[in-house]
Parts: C-alpha cells; structure tokens; sequence
C-alpha cells in the first residue's frame, strides 16, 4: 500500500499566551506553505482582470478576501510577496492585497507581515510607502525595545530574502544603533544575532565573525546559532578552510558539534563536489556519537550525482534494485559515501515492524534519500523474513506523501518512484 499520513492536532485554546502562540503559529504556516487551489484560482482570476481595468482587479480583491478565511487570504499574499512568485505579473497588487485584509476582523497587526511587505515594497521602487510603514511601526511600538528589536529582526531578514543591500545596510545600522543604546541584554543577543544571520545571508560571514568579536567585547558569550550561521556562510561561498576553522573555534569554545551543524557542513561540501571531505566528516560522525539524520542522507546523496542522474528518467528500467548492485555501478567516491550511510540509525526511525503491519515513513525526504533508504528496507526485510525470531505482518505500508511539497504541487516523484520500484521488485 502507498499512502500519504495525515495528523491533526487541536490548537490548545485554554489560555490567552496559547492563543497567541497559535496564532503566530498560523501566520508563519501561511506564509510559508504552499499556494492553495483557492488561492491558485483568485490569482487566475486576477490576471484576467488585469487585463481589463484596474477597478475589476480592485473588486474582485475586495470579493476575494471577504469571502476567504484567514489562512487563505494570507497565503496568498505571501505568495505575491515571494521573490520565487508564479505570478510576477502581480507583483504590483501586493500591497493592495494586504491594504485590503488589514480592513477584516480577524486581521492582527504582525511584525513579521509588516516586515514582509515593506521589504517588497523597496523591491518594486515604492520607497517612500515603504518608508511610511516603518515610521508608523515605530510609531506603534514607541520605547518597547524588546518588540522593536524583534521587528528590526524580521525586518532585516526580510530584506536579505530579496537581496536588498540598501535595506539590509539601512536596517542594519538601526539594529546597531539598537545594541549600543540598550542596557537590555536580550535586546543586544537578539539583535546581534540577527545581524551575524544577515552578514552571512548576504554573503560577508567575514564581518559576521568580526561581529562575534564585539559580542564578547559586550559581555554576550556567541551561541551555536551565531557559529552555524558563520559556518553555512563560508560554507555556502566554497570558503572551506574558513568554515572547518570555525568548526574547530565552536568546539574549543566549547559548544558542542550537532546533527544540525554537521547537515551544513556536508551540504556545504556536497555543493562543492568535495566527497572525499564529507567521507571524512560523517566517519567524524560516527565517531563523536553524532547520530544522522533524514536532512544527513538529503544533504549526502543529492551529491552524489550518478544516483540523482539515475533518477532523472522514472520510466527507465536502469536503476539498481539492492544496495549491492548499486554500488557497482557508482564511482569510488560515491561508494564511499554510500558506505557510511548503511548502519546508520535513519532506518530504525523511519521504520515501525508488528505483526499487524510493517510501515516505511518516507516524509522529508528527497528522491535520492528516498531510493536508497526503500534499498535498505528491502534488504532489512528480507533478513527478518528469514529469521524466525521476527513476527510477518499482515501489511505493507509504505508512506510517501500525495505531493504537496513537490516541484509540481500533488505530482509526488518520490510516490510515483516507490510505485516503480515496487512492481519491478
């Protein structure tokens, strides 16, 4: 059986500090989460009427939002928002979007959402309306720094999402202005770390180390945040000595090296096509008691490039069904690679095994985490059938997903793989 596991749970409403988790919770959901039909649909819509005059655009917005729910409004103006956008041609009724939902009931003004579309509106020229909704934030938050920081925070993410050097440097030095004015030490933590995200999101993980340096000045010891952030940044540049000398500061200084930070460092390889190095860091691994985990296996086989070729074409009968044959057809690098990987603990966790049903989870990963770990499973179950101390289930679960994450939303390549290499096994 190949299905796709769905959960829900309650928002727990029994208090107004869970409220506003929750709805914080929502707001981030809709902005990152995929556009919904509905929000496919009224985009659709809008395109149309464009073309015809801006007052149909305008009514069929005004009709849109009054007759959507919260998450579906805001979905879709975070998808107008995005710089990865389906629809730039729409770019520019963004801001009437958001104009027209701050009007419902159920809207809350949020430092994140504000952030998002004053980094847009720099992005499309509209400087002086984007220049208005800060000073009338700042208008709204007065003296609370503790709210202030965390708007500047999201405010300077938000321009590095865009790649706005003018906002990020203008935002930057308000959060600077910020840390040498405040006596509050969760103000300067949280501002200085936000900093050093953005030096490095921007491509300077140089003066975000430097930054590190002022922090202790401060007082402020850096956490692993702010070093993984340094290690990515230099990673992501193929400054490789720079990231594992920073590796090797974090661990002298005495923050531990963990499953996440190692994810970056093996990406951080993998992008440059340095395997050898990555062998080296997963043995480090196993050594250190750093268990993998589902993003280790991402981060390691989309480097290994005669895998991810293999898996190009799903209606080609070429790609291996056993880890044996695999490496047959893999150069040596890539064998190597794929060695660490066999004994790891991914595949207990990913796995449920009783006499009613044995399950694979495949959620969260990607094709070629997904191959080669059905590869694993597929040899761990014949070792079990042939041993009797192991019951035989009644059923075969493998769960895949219906697509919602895919390149195509609802067309599941991991879904549609598991269905070929379940017939042809």
């Amino acid at each position: 059986m190949i299905s796709s596991l769905h959960m829900r749970i309650p928002p727990p409403w029994n208090s107004r500090c869970c409220r506003l988790r929750q709805q914080r919770l929502t707001l981030v959901q809709c902005l990152t989460a995929r556009l919904t039909k509905q929000g496919q649909r009224f985009l659709s819509s809008l395109a149309l009427a464009v073309t015809r005059d801006s007052k149909a655009a305008s009514r069929l917005i005004s009709k849109f939002v009054a007759s959507s729910p919260q998450f579906i409004a805001l979905n879709a103006l975070s998808h107008l928002l995005s710089p990865d956008t389906t629809h730039p041609r729409l770019s520019s009724l963004a801001f009437p979007l958001y104009m027209r939902i701050t009007e419902e009931s159920w809207f809350q003004w949020n430092p994140k959402l504000v952030a998002e579309i004053i980094a847009f509106l720099d992005k499309q020229g509209q400087r002086e309306e984007a220049e208005t909704l800060i000073l009338e934030t700042l208008s709204k938050l007065g003296s609370r720094e503790r709210e202030l920081v965390l708007f500047y925070c999201n405010l300077i993410d938000s321009f590095c999402k865009h790649d706005s050097k003018r906002g990020f440097d203008d935002t930057y030095a308000r959060l600077n202005q910020l840390v040498n004015s405040s006596s509050s030490v969760y103000v300067k933590r949280q501002a200085l770390k936000s900093m050093i995200s953005g030096l490095c999101e921007m491509g300077q993980p140089h003066e975000a180390e430097n930054l590190i340096e002022e922090m202790r000045v401060k007082g402020l010891e850096p956490s692993g945040f702010e070093y993984k952030c340094i290690i990515y940044g230099y990673g992501r540049l193929g400054l490789l000595e720079d990231m594992e000398r920073i590796v090797n500061q974090m661990e002298s200084d005495g923050t531990r090296v963990d499953t996440v930070c190692s994810n970056m460092v093996l990406s951080s390889y993998g992008d440059h096509n340095e395997l050898s190095r990555m062998v080296l860091w997963l043995q480090k691994m196993k050594d250190s008691g750093i268990p993998f985990s589902v993003r280790t296996y991402n981060s390691v086989l989309n480097s290994c490039s005669t895998i991810m070729s293999m898996l190009q074409d799903l209606n080609s009968n070429d790609f291996p069904l056993s880890i044996l044959e695999l490496t047959e057809v893999l150069n040596e690098e890539e064998v190597s690679v794929v060695k660490e990987l066999e004994d790891s603990s991914v595949l207990d966790e990913a796995m449920k095994w009783d006499s009613g049903e044995t399950k694979l989870d495949l959620h969260g990963m990607h094709l070629g985490s997904a191959y080669f770990i059905i590869l694993q499973w597929m040899d761990e179950m014949r070792n079990r059938f042939n041993n009797e101390k192991h019951v035989i289930p009644a059923e075969i679960t493998v769960v895949c997903g219906s697509g919602k994450h895919s390149t195509v939303r609802g067309e599941s390549s991991v879904k549609a793989m598991v269905k070929k290499m379940m017939v042809r096994t």
